[in-house]
């Protein structure tokens, strides 16, 4: 995490908290006429607080009001920029060693800062988290890590076990291509749409 979202995250976790919710990361997203501050939230894990509940738009909403007021005042950045709030959805980002061993044994989409034995992206089955790394399998070995390295990561979906893919194996599909997953919008919480607050200047 850069220096700057490590301040935006230091800035706005309590007041996410205090609406009973968890910020799980921060995306910038730079672009020309202005940039998008995306925010991912999520119930907090424990206690069964996940799975009594998900985020639904009235919190993503409640959190932009609460938070582009701070970020108003604060002015952690210059330019203009969008600020927009997302639950996490079945393609969850990952963004901390802890997000990533709250899914082990799930499969997950990484892109790299850097190149690793010549690979600038990876996917593979989240093996185990020790200390600031990360272990993968991958094509039936380990890829280890280090978490300082990952730029992005996600998630990968089991979409036929979810039910939102049809089983390619199924007798019913034989023959049949297997449609794409929606765009991996399907099943997924509301997010973006109430995410989208009022462009800010700075």
């Amino acid at each position: 995490m850069s220096d700057k979202h490590s301040e935006i995250a230091e800035l706005l976790g309590p007041t996410i908290a205090s609406l009973g919710l968890e910020l799980l990361g921060i995306e910038y997203l730079p672009a020309p006429g202005g940039a998008t501050l995306r925010l991912y939230i999520d119930v907090p894990a424990g206690e069964g607080g996940a799975d009594l509940r998900t985020v639904t738009i009235d919190d993503c909403e409640a959190v932009s009001r609460e938070v582009s007021a701070q970020l108003d005042v604060a002015d952690p950045i210059s330019g203009n920029y969008t600020l927009e709030v997302s639950s996490p959805g079945l393609d969850r980002p990952l963004f901390t060693p802890v997000q990533f061993a709250r899914f082990l044994g799930e499969q997950a989409k990484v892109a790299l800062k850097l190149p690793q034995d010549g690979r600038r992206r990876l996917q593979g089955t989240i093996l185990r988290v020790e200390g600031g790394n990360v272990a993968f399998e991958l094509d039936g070995a380990e890829f280890v890590v280090a978490a300082d390295n990952i730029d992005k990561a996600r998630l990968v979906p089991d979409w036929v076990a979810l039910g939102l893919a049809p089983n390619k194996y199924s007798p019913a599909n034989k023959g049949k291509p297997a449609p794409k997953p929606g765009n991996g919008k399907a099943g997924k919480h509301p997010s973006n749409n109430p995410a989208a607050g009022e462009p800010h200047a700075e």
